[in-house]
C-alpha cells in the first residue's frame, strides 16, 4: 500500500462534508458563513461552479483554521495543482484516477476519489487515497461498507450522492468515515431561498451526524 494523508482534522472530527454546487462562485460567502454559524466545519466547492478556483485563495484565507475548504469535481492534474496552490485543504474527484491520487499523496494533501465498484475503490485506496468516495451512494446503500470490508478490511468510505438526513445516520452507523451531503441540506439556498432555513437544515444535519457517531 502507498502512504496516505489522513482526512483533514475538522472534516474527520465533524463527519460531515457539505457539497456546494452553485451558479457562480460569488454565492459562496453567504452560504458558507451560514453553514459555519450552524456548526458545519467542512465544505467541498465544486469546479462545476464557475470561477471556483479564482476565489479559492480568498476563501481559504477568510475561513482560516475554522473550516476545511476542499475542492471537488477535480478531473485533471492541472486542476488539482491549481487547487493546491489556492489553499485547498483536500481534493475530491468524481471518478477513479490513480494519477490524481498519486499527485495529491506526493503533495501531502488528502484526496477522496470517487468510484462505485470494488475494483475502482480499491485502486484508489491502494494508491493512497485518504478515503474513497462511494458515488452515487444511493445506488448501493449503507450495507455496501460491510461488503467492501470483507475483502478490504481497512478501507475508509465517504458516501456521496443521494445522502439525506436519515441515510446519513445509517451510513455513519455502518462505519463511514464521514458523509458528503448536497441538495438535501442546501435545498434552495443557492436559488434565492431562505438562509435562515438553510441554517436550520444545517443544524439538523450537524446534530444527526453527531448523534450517529
Amino acid at each position: 500500500m502507498a502512504p496516505r494523508n489522513p482526512i483533514p482534522p475538522l472534516t474527520a472530527a465533524s463527519g460531515l462534508v457539505v457539497v456546494i454546487r452553485g451558479r457562480d462562485a460569488s454565492q459562496y460567502p453567504e452560504v458558507i458563513d451560514t453553514l459555519a454559524e450552524a456548526g458545519v466545519r467542512s465544505v467541498e466547492l465544486t469546479l462545476s461552479t464557475p470561477k471556483t478556483l479564482d476565489v479559492l485563495p480568498e476563501l481559504a484565507e477568510r475561513y482560516g483554521e475554522g473550516m476545511d475548504v476542499g475542492i471537488g469535481t477535480v478531473t485533471s492534474r492541472a486542476q488539482l495543482l491549481r487547487a493546491l496552490d489556492g489553499g485547498a485543504r483536500y481534493i475530491v474527484t468524481p471518478v477513479t484516477n490513480v494519477e490524481l491520487v498519486e499527485t495529491a499523496v506526493a503533495s501531502g494533501v488528502p484526496i477522496l476519489p470517487g468510484g462505485l465498484t470494488p475494483t475502482e475503490l480499491f485502486s484508489s485506496w491502494s494508491a493512497g487515497a485518504s478515503a474513497v468516495k462511494v458515488f452515487p451512494a444511493g445506488v448501493v446503500g449503507p450495507g455496501y461498507i460491510k461488503d467492501l470490508r470483507g475483502p478490504f478490511p481497512d478501507i475508509e468510505v465517504v458516501p456521496s450522492g443521494g445522502v439525506d438526513l436519515d441515510s446519513a445516520q445509517a451510513w455513519l452507523r455502518a462505519g463511514a468515515a464521514a458523509v458528503s451531503v448536497g441538495g438535501p441540506l442546501l435545498g434552495d439556498a443557492l436559488k434565492g431561498g431562505s438562509l435562515a432555513e438553510l441554517a436550520a437544515r444545517a443544524r439538523d444535519f450537524v446534530a444527526a451526524v453527531g448523534e450517529a457517531r
